[in-house]
Parts: structure tokens; sequence; C-alpha cells
């Protein structure tokens, strides 16, 4: 792929897909073209008649108060689960990981799935409070003589998520049959109970981490080249693998909070934008920004589209991941070139 068409991609396809994932829903109250029309109407000052008055109005509740939050939110969540899974490649030298390689979604989605059957906590303080205890976890299992290697801590971190993973299905099994159903609806991803109360709880922690990782993006390439090339530089590596990872750590906690889980998305997602814009993460950390959110819009307006019913967006998600992945093996395309 051509450099114009790769930037072209992941900086141009945004704001129209936004504009047209607006546009789309199940609903056909909402004509664009007569809303358009009413609005004109309207702000000439001609006057609308008792029916256009009322067809305005609910096409601006639709728009406005139903697909518009969830179009950011879902902007959002893409943008944050491809950033979390770039830095997190990136820190621990690993095109194979992503979020649930420290268990950071298995320890937010099982303080999530507390929350919703118990109410112990609000969601979102819940799934921080999993995610930071799985990350803690996993480095405290990881960690031997001061020192801890890259192969202990994935391996620690597999196993820290398999124990979430067991504790999530046993709140499941002993919630009551109606918060079950919410568990397992929101385990496969639940964009379409997004709310503007969900985009204002999650955006500031979201657009915070981002801001703090794109400041920090060429400090990801120091980190992947290993301890003592930082400290050749004069950088310290453990400060650095704290704030970058506790960034990715915050960005999956609220988006497992906000969207449920959306699996794979943090794993194939930066290799497809490593493959366009190169492996230079001064290119690929907004490269993951702008493309992470598109094309989770664009996965959710067919999940909510091309069917009668909608279909959660984490099934898309996981087949798209896998398939991707069998074309990458058959390739010969895993190396991280």
């Amino acid at each position: 792929m051509s450099k114009r068409a790769a930037y072209l991609l992941c900086y141009g396809l945004p704001l129209p897909v936004l504009v047209v994932s607006l546009l789309l829903g199940p609903t056909d109250q909402v004509n664009p073209w007569e809303y358009v029309r009413l609005c004109w109407q309207a702000w000439m000052g001609a006057g609308l008649d008792d029916d256009g008055q009322q067809r305005l109005e609910l096409a601006a509740n639709i728009l406005f108060n139903i697909r518009l939050p969830r179009v950011l939110l879902t902007f959002m969540s893409g943008a944050a689960l491809a950033t979390s899974g770039a830095v997190l490649q990136g820190v621990f030298r690993n095109p194979l990981v992503d979020s649930y390689v420290l268990g950071i979604s298995s320890g937010a989605a099982f303080g999530a799935a507390l929350a919703i059957t118990y109410a112990l906590l609000p969601l979102n303080v819940a799934a921080l409070v999993g995610g930071t205890v799985a990350v803690v976890l996993t480095y405290s299992v990881a960690v031997s003589s001061r020192q801890v290697s890259i192969v202990a801590i994935v391996l620690s971190g597999m196993v820290i998520s398999g124990i979430f993973t067991a504790l999530m299905a046993i709140v499941q099994y002993t919630s009551n049959p109606y918060k079950l159903q919410a568990v397992v609806q929101w385990t496969m991803g639940y964009l379409h109970t997004a709310s503007w109360q969900e985009v204002r709880q999650s955006w500031l922690p979201i657009v915070l981490s981002l801001a703090v990782v794109f400041v920090f993006r060429w400090r990801i390439i120091l980190v992947s080249l290993g301890d003592d090339a930082d400290k050749a530089v004069g950088v310290h590596p453990a400060v650095d693998k704290l704030i970058l990872v506790g960034c990715a750590t915050l960005m999956t906690a609220m988006t497992v909070a906000s969207a449920g889980i959306i699996s794979f998305y943090g794993l194939f997602v930066p290799h497809i934008v490593r493959m366009a814009v190169g492996a230079d993460n001064v290119r690929g950390i907004p490269a993951n920004i702008f493309m992470g959110g598109t094309l989770l819009l664009v996965i959710d307006d067919f999940s909510r589209s091309l069917f009668s019913f909608e279909v959660p967006v984490g099934i898309f998600t996981m087949v798209i991941g896998g398939i991707f992945f069998v074309y990458l093996m058959r390739r010969n395309r895993l190396n991280w070139n």
C-alpha cells in the first residue's frame, strides 16, 4: 500500500464514516434529506405544521439522543482498544499480545459482572478496580529477584486471565436469570444500549489516556528495544512501562465498562495499521486511534443494519479477527516486520 493511500485510509475516512453511521439505523423514521429540509424550513422561518413539527422532533431525538451517543462511544471504544493493543504489543515486544495477555479485560469483565449482578460499586469503577487488580497480580506473579522477563509476564497474564474468567463464570452461575441475561449480552459487546450517560462516564479517561500515549509514542520504540537501550539514552524504562501499561489498563477498563467485551479487536487492528503505515509507533499510534475508531464504526454499522435483528458487535470482531489471523498465518506474515 502506498503512503498516500495509507494516510487517506487512516485520516480521511473517519469523518465520512461518522456521518454515514449517524444516518444508518433500523428505523425508517429518519430520512436525512427530509430532516435537512425540515431544519432549513424551520430555520428560514417558513413555519411547520403540526405533522412536520412532530416529524422534526422525532428525527432530532433519534439522531441526537440515540444514534449520536452510540456513534461517539463506538469510535472511542475502537480507538481505545486498538491503541491499548499497540501499546502492549510494543511494551512487551510481542505482536500476539493484547489486553487479555495481562488479564486486563478478564479482570475488568469480572469487576463489571459483579457490579451488574450485585451492584456493589458503579460499573466503571468496578471494571477499573478489576483491571488494575489483574495487572498487579500478573506483575506480582511474574516478578523474580526484582526482574521480570517477557515470557514470565505473558504466562502469568494468561493464568490470571483464566482465573478471572472462571470467577466471572461463577458470578453468572449464581446470578438470577434476569441479571444473567444482562451479563451474557454484555460479554458479547452491547453497544445497542449506548447513551449519553455512558459517553460522559468514559470519554474523559479514554481521551486523557490517548493523549498521554500520543505524547509518549516515541518512548514505545525505546521500550521495545529493551531496558539496556533505554538506560543508555537516559530513559527510565520502569517509569515508561508503568505509564504506558497504566494508560492501556485505564482505556481497556473504561471500554469494558461502557461497551462490554469486544474480543480480538485490540489484537488484529494494530497488525492492520502496521501493514498500512509501518511498525514505527510515532506514526502508528495516531493511525491506531483513527483507524481503530473508524473500523469499529464500520463493524457496528453492519451489526445493526445487515439483519432485521441486531448482532452483538463482539461476535463480528471475533469472526473478523479469527479470519484475519488465519490469513496472516497462511501468508506467513505473523513476523513483526
